[in-house]
């Protein structure tokens, strides 16, 4: 009996369009027939199950897809979906998958799998200049398998849409000092090929230049059962304090003295605990986040 089963990942697109693809294969399958039913198996928060049914539609665009898919809320941009069909059953089934300790990742929670350069390329920010920017260094830049990005600085001024002449360059450092001060990037020495690509660390024989490196904050999501003001995916983007954490280094950097200076104060003042900087990680100290 022919049975076709693929994992596949949801971008925002088809979250926003209440689409999902579906491999060539299964369109093949249940090409010719009527309404298609989906069947949506997940457990909300990774707790609570629920099953709902659609009526969907297979259809062609730039690729196959399944439409009137009403993805409840909980479905994140960039988590994992496997969908299944067997033959001789009326129904194609799709399924999340919980993650055994759930994560936030900039402070979005995830309690299903996820693929982490899918999460960094739909990064959807609120209008903002430094917001702009980082939305061109995650969707534009290279993008490694745990999410972090590099993205040549120079590049930016075109990439950014913050405008040209003075203007533009003043709007422009101005949001990368902000980003920087707020750890969300770091400027790192690599290089960039014949094409524009970017590299890290530094290739030799490629031409040297700045990078802005972007890694994911990914801390332990709490438990669904605790109350928790910041679940949502636009939950941090209010301007508000954010209180000292630790992030992700690019690989071979260290703290500098200053960083680790304001590690020490904040241990000191029992602001963090005194094992929480693990190596390739530095110190963002308290600050204030406009949205």
């Amino acid at each position: 009996m022919r049975t076709v089963t693929r994992r596949i990942t949801l971008r925002r697109a088809e979250l926003e369009g209440s689409v999902c693809a579906v491999p060539e294969e299964l369109a093949e399958a249940l090409g010719g027939q009527g309404p298609v039913m989906v069947v949506l198996e997940h457990r909300i928060k990774g707790v609570t199950p629920m099953r709902e049914v659609f009526e969907a539609t297979l259809e062609q665009d730039v690729e196959w897809q399944l439409t009137g898919i009403a993805w409840p809320t909980g479905i994140q941009s960039g988590m994992f979906v496997t969908i299944s069909w067997q033959q001789g059953r009326d129904a194609v089934v799709m399924r999340t998958k919980v993650l055994e300790d759930p994560l936030r990742i900039d402070g979005v929670n995830y309690y299903h799998e996820y693929d982490p350069k899918a999460v960094t390329r739909d990064f959807d920010p609120r209008p903002s200049n430094r917001g702009q920017v980082l939305k061109a260094i995650r969707k534009l830049g290279r993008v490694f398998d745990d999410g972090s990005a590099v993205f040549p600085e120079e590049f930016l001024a075109k990439r950014a849409g913050l405008g040209r002449g003075q203007k533009g360059a003043f709007l422009l450092k101005n949001a990368v000092d902000q980003l920087i001060r707020e750890g969300y990037i770091t400027r790192v020495a690599g290089s960039v090929d014949a094409a524009g690509h970017p590299s890290y660390p530094l290739v030799d024989g490629e031409e040297p230049v700045d990078l802005l490196f972007y890694a994911p904050l990914v801390d332990p999501a709490p438990h669904p059962s605790e109350p928790d003001d910041e679940d949502g995916e636009h939950a941090d983007r209010r301007e508000h304090w954010v209180k000292g954490f630790v992030r992700k280094l690019p690989p071979g950097a260290q703290p500098s003295e200053k960083q680790m200076a304001a590690y020490l104060r904040a241990v000191e003042n029992d602001q963090i605990d005194e094992d929480a900087l693990a190596p390739g990680y530095t110190f963002v100290k308290k600050h204030h986040r406009h949205g």
